[in-house]
């Protein structure tokens, strides 16, 4: 029993099957040259002392990669497919918006190694700032804005060069590149919140009143800023909880940044005594305590009387440290320590409530019932 086939199967079979070859080749020779590539990338790497630039490209552009040479090389074979004029375009279009898209993928990819880069020469030129990094800190603030920025701006033309391969869409692609485009969707959305906090963010990346890591009180929460976006800011509170603020915030309301120009801090104890403390014997306690802690940082050791009270007087004990954590712990040690030393050493200076009782030479009568006054 005989199979019979339609007479268009044999005279187009040789035309698919060559059409499926070239497509696999094509992807198999780009496959092929990405391997050869990182291949010969990976080998340089294991020999020589890990380079951040290759170890950054390998990590960073290596699946990118692994898609855009295959389209790459299929794009220039296609033309030797044998197909007609009609499918060989849409095929072309297909391709096209591949190419375009995996190259987007391989930028926005390559501004990461760029980031790696200046990230890694910033931290080497600074690594002996213990721990006040304002200049780092600065200039990642300026950094991660930036990067968003060029992401978002290659994003954006990687869309309407794809718009702009299609006919049926071409007006709209063409639109957004052009200057009368981008200026009405700017007037557009002017109104609107987001482009306030979208300026709010220029301002704020290259003024400067936030940056990343800064510790700010803001909303009677102590925290540091773990993220800023195009519209709002992360902070790590310290129970680790995350309050978002939108940028606006940090332009019209104020808020306390406590490493705007250092991560230096005064941490501040009071102690509230009765009034026969002996403030110099507390004074030496102090100097002692502060002097062997390995949280000061040498600069500010102060004892202060600063108020007297009708039953207490308030000792304010000063002392500094690197950086806003290093203050809490000092703190909270020597405020520990110095209530011990003056429960052992001097007990009947804490704070009591003292009555004064006068004898008196009559004896006590009560007043008759039914007196008055």
């Amino acid at each position: 029993m005989s199979i019979a086939f339609p007479d268009f199967v044999p005279a187009q079979l040789p035309q698919v099957l060559s059409t499926v070859a070239i497509v696999a080749g094509s992807v198999v020779a780009g496959w092929l040259l990405k391997l050869a590539v990182f291949g010969l990338l990976t080998a340089y790497v294991r020999r020589e002392p890990a380079p951040l630039l290759a170890s950054s490209v390998l990590r960073h552009l290596r699946q990118p990669s692994a898609w855009f040479f295959p389209v790459l090389v299929l794009s220039f074979l296609l033309p030797l497919t044998p197909l007609t004029a009609r499918t060989l375009e849409v095929a072309r279009r297909l391709v096209e918006t591949a190419l375009l898209t995996t190259f987007a993928w391989g930028l926005v990819k390559t501004v990461d190694v760029i980031q790696d880069l200046v990230q890694q020469h910033y931290r080497i030129a600074h690594a002996t700032d213990n721990g006040d990094n304002l200049r780092v800190r600065k200039l990642f603030t300026q950094l991660q804005f930036v990067k968003k920025l060029v992401v978002s701006l290659i994003i954006f033309v990687a869309v309407a060069l794809v718009l702009m391969s299609f006919a049926t869409v071409r007006k709209i692609g063409t639109g957004l590149l052009t200057s009368a485009g981008i200026a009405s969707v700017i007037i557009g959305f002017a109104a609107q919140k987001s482009i306030g906090n979208l300026l709010a963010g220029f301002q704020i990346a290259f003024t400067q009143p936030i940056r990343l890591d800064d510790v700010l009180v803001v909303e009677g929460e102590w925290g540091r800023v773990e993220e800023i976006t195009f519209t709002y800011v992360v902070l790590c509170i310290w129970d680790e909880r995350r309050l978002v603020l939108p940028l606006n915030y940090f332009i019209e309301k104020p808020f306390q940044n406590w490493t705007r120009s250092t991560a230096h801090l005064l941490g501040t104890v009071f102690l509230y005594t009765d009034y026969s403390i002996p403030v110099e014997a507390v004074r030496a306690e102090l100097q002692r305590l502060v002097a062997q802690h390995p949280l000061w940082d040498q600069r500010v050791c102060v004892l202060q009387v600063t108020d007297s009270k009708e039953r207490t007087l308030e000792l304010r004990c000063l002392m500094s440290a690197r950086n806003s954590g290093d203050a809490f712990d000092l703190r909270c040690d020597i405020r520990e320590q110095l209530v011990a030393f003056i429960q052992q050493h001097h007990p009947e200076s804490l704070p009591k409530t003292r009555a004064l009782t006068e004898p008196t030479d009559q004896p006590f009568s009560p007043a008759p019932i039914g007196a008055v006054g």
